[in-house]
Parts: C-alpha cells; structure tokens; sequence
C-alpha cells in the first residue's frame, strides 16, 4: 500500500485546480477515515464469529480496485508535459531522491519530514492502541469498542473535507496547525476518565481535530516540490514520517505495561507533545495556497 500513497497523491493534485486543491486533498486524505470506520464495523460486527483472521481476509479485497485504477486512470497532463520536456530538452532527472537533498530544497525537505515525522507520531499516539486500552483495562466488548472508533472515523472524513475548506480560504498551514491546537485540549476529555460517554463524545472530537490533521498531506507536499521529482519527494517524506510513527505503539506499549503505568497516560502525553510539534513544524514550512502546479523544469538545466 505504502507505494500506491505518492503516486495517488501526486496524481490527484496534479490534475486538480488550485482554487478547490485544499479541499479536494482532505477528501481524498479523509478517505481513509471511511476505510478505518468500515473496519471498525466489521470488527463489531464479525470479530466474533470469524476471528482476526477473517479480517484479515476482508482486508485485502479493497486492493483489487488497483487494477481499475492501473488500466484506466490517466496520467496528469501535468506530469506528461514535464516528461516530455525532460525528454526533449535532453535534461530527464534520473535520480529524483537526491535531488530534494539539494542545497536549494534541504531546508524545505527537511522541515517536511519533521512535519510528517510527528504527524504520524500523533496518529499512532491516537489510534494504535486505543482499542487495546478500551479491551485490556476498561474491559469493553467488540461491540463497544467499535462504537468511538467508527463514528470518530466518519467525522475524520467530515473534518478533512472542513478543514481542507479552510486550507482553500486561509492557506495550508492554519488547516493543520488549527486542529492540531484544538486536539491537544480535546486529548485529556477521553483519555482522564473512565465513564464511556466522555470517552465516546471526547474521541469523536479528537476525530475532527487532532485525527484530521492530515487532510492536507496530498495537496500541501504536492505544492511543495517541482513536477519533476513531487511523487519521489512525497514517497520520501510521507514514509519516513511512517517509520517513526510505527516506533510509537512498542514504546508506548512499554510504559502502559512494563513500567506499570498503564495506557492512558502515555498515550495522552504522546499525542499532546506530539501535536505541540506538529504545530511548530508546520509554521516553520512554507505557505503554498494557490500555487499553480506547472510542467515547467524547475530542478535541472538542460544537458551541455
């Protein structure tokens, strides 16, 4: 799945408009709310009957919908045009990776990757182990385990598609600092007590905010790099951020168990020191609404 996220973002931006590129980049990032809440579901609804295995099973069938999209999607003009004029002008970029490692590019991309960085800390600090706090110390069944997590999802697509309105109003970096702000506050209401309405209400508030903090991944890294290296760029970016966000779970996992202290600690000081950085490296990035995605060479002059 991890290869199909770059190419699908750079795709979708690239044969977008710039006025609505902010909302259409929640929409499409937001999506994955709609999958997380269908899973949900079917854990409520099947777990019992056919294990995590069948799940598992479930899981895969979505990736069919890949073949449609290899055999008929078209590429973006956008990117055809910059193909052709590498071509033409004898100046293809062969090594895209290192390029974004440019003097010209490095603060940019670094500051990018600072951002993912702790954007996927959040999320994992949010939803890797919820469940498993809800199960192991709350004692909830199937049933309401599934209930914060699918309607926390729904409005993660609803949030998204909100905030990328405010990303096409006001710029991409207030579409994400904003709710990453109003998240770290939203963090105790679910997570300091016990008493399952609070936890369901407050969960579904952090969907809105610090689980809709990423609407704006496609569009914003998009907008960031030139045509000639934007989905390598994103790849990059987008899956180092997932490299430290997969360290989450264990090391949270061993303050909640070995050190005794349970899960709802670590957790809400995670996703709030989390949020916290998400904030500063997002306004130390570059501000790109409306920025006009072109097919002109941007990286590489032509060949002597």
């Amino acid at each position: 799945m991890g290869a199909e996220w770059p190419a699908g973002a750079a795709l979708a931006m690239e044969s977008w408009p710039a006025r609505s590129r902010g909302f259409m980049s929640g929409i499409l990032q937001g999506s994955w709310g709609l999958g997380f809440a269908l899973s949900a579901a079917a854990y409520g609804l099947l777990y019992d009957h056919i294990g995590w295995r069948g799940l598992l099973w479930i899981g895969i069938l979505p990736a069919l919908v890949v073949v449609y999209i290899r055999y008929f999607v078209k590429e973006p003009e956008v990117w055809a045009e910059n193909k052709r004029q590498q071509a033409e002008k004898q100046a293809e970029v062969k090594l895209p990776l290192f390029v974004i490692f440019r003097r010209e590019h490095l603060y940019n991309t670094l500051t990018a990757c600072a951002w993912m960085a702790a954007a996927f800390c959040v999320y994992y600090s949010i939803w890797a182990l919820f469940s498993t706090y809800l199960q192991r110390e709350l004692k909830w069944t199937a049933a309401m385990v599934a209930t914060p997590v699918f309607f926390a999802n729904i409005v993660v697509f609803a949030g998204n598609g909100l905030w990328g309105v405010v990303a096409d109003w006001f710029g991409r970096r207030p579409a994400i600092y904003i709710p990453a702000i109003i998240g770290i506050f939203v963090t105790p209401l679910y997570l300091m007590t016990t008493d399952p309405e609070w936890i369901v209400a407050g969960f579904i508030v952090q969907g809105i905010c610090g689980g809709a903090i990423y609407g704006q991944n496609p569009s914003w890294l998009s907008e960031r790099f030139p045509t000639e290296v934007r989905a390598t760029a994103s790849g990059f970016v987008y899956h180092q951020g997932a490299i430290f966000g997969g360290l989450v779970a264990p090391v949270l996992s061993y303050f909640a168990i070995e050190q005794g202290m349970g899960f709802a600690w670590p957790m809400m000081v995670s996703t709030m020191v989390f949020l916290a950085l998400v904030v500063v490296f997002v306004v130390m990035g570059p501000e790109t609404k409306g920025k006009v995605l072109t097919a002109d060479l941007q990286t590489l002059k032509p060949a002597e």
